[in-house]
C-alpha cells in the first residue's frame, strides 16, 4: 500500500509534459503532449485524415495532446504530415527526460474488421523503423480540397516519429484493407497502446533501462 502511495503521488505531482514549438518556412507548429493524461485531443493540423488518427492515438495511449499546425497544403500535405511526426517524437523524448524507469518496450496488436496492425516499440535511444504490409491500400481521400492521404505519407509520419524520438518502431499491417482508413486506424490504436506501455513507469525497474545505463 505504501508503495502504491508513493507512485500515485508522483504521478499526481510530476506529470511529464513536454511543449514543442516548430517554425519553418513550410509549416509552424505547437504541440503540447501530457503522458499521464486521460486521453484527451484537442488536434488542428488541416489534414482531417491525420487529426483523426492522432485523436485515437492520444485516445488509447491514455496521453493528452494538442496539435495547432498551419502549413503549406496549397502545395501538397507531405510537409504538414512529416513535420507533425518530427514535432511528437520530439515531445515524448522531451517528456520522458533520461528515461529513467520507464519500462522501454510495449507492443500491442488492434483489429478493424478484416484488417489486424501490430505494433512493437522500444525507446532505446537509436531509431529505426519498419512497416511491414501484405499488399498496399487505395489511397483515402481528404476533405477541403487536400490531396488524397496515402500510405506513403503514413510511413513518412511514421518514421519521423521514430527518428525523433529515439526509438526501433515496427508496424505490421496483416490484410490491409481497399479503404486506407480501415487499414491505418488500427496502426494508430495499437501505437498508442504499446506507447503507453513502453512510457509507463515499472517500480521495479531501478534508474535507465539499459544494461550501458544511458539511453542517448
Amino acid at each position: 500500500m505504501g508503495i502504491l502511495k508513493i507512485f500515485f503521488g508522483l504521478n499526481k505531482r510530476n506529470k511529464r509534459k513536454a511543449i514543442i514549438n516548430r517554425n519553418t518556412t513550410e509549416t509552424r507548429i505547437t504541440l503540447n503532449l501530457t503522458i499521464e493524461g486521460e486521453g484527451a485531443a484537442k488536434i488542428d493540423t488541416g489534414i482531417g485524415f491525420l487529426d483523426h488518427m492522432l485523436e485515437l492515438f492520444a485516445f488509447w495511449g491514455h496521453f493528452d495532446l494538442e496539435v495547432q499546425a498551419r502549413g503549406d497544403l496549397k502545395v501538397d500535405i507531405h510537409h504538414t504530415n512529416e513535420d507533425v511526426g518530427i514535432v511528437l517524437g520530439q515531445a515524448f523524448k522531451k517528456a520522458l527526460g533520461d528515461k529513467a524507469g520507464i519500462k522501454r518496450i510495449g507492443s500491442a496488436s488492434a483489429p478493424m474488421e478484416g484488417v489486424t496492425a501490430s505494433v512493437a516499440v522500444d525507446i532505446c535511444g537509436r531509431s529505426s523503423f519498419r512497416m511491414d504490409l501484405s499488399g498496399k491500400a487505395v489511397p483515402y481521400p481528404l476533405a477541403q480540397g487536400a490531396e488524397e492521404y496515402k500510405m506513403e505519407y503514413a510511413e513518412h509520419f511514421f518514421e519521423s516519429l521514430a527518428q525523433q524520438l529515439g526509438a526501433n518502431l515496427n508496424i505490421k499491417i496483416e490484410n490491409p484493407s481497399q479503404d486506407l482508413h480501415a487499414s491505418l486506424e488500427p496502426v494508430f490504436k495499437a501505437l498508442g497502446i504499446a506507447l503507453d506501455q513502453a512510457t509507463q513507469i515499472d517500480p521495479r525497474r531501478k534508474g535507465i533501462p539499459s544494461t550501458k545505463g544511458v539511453i542517448d
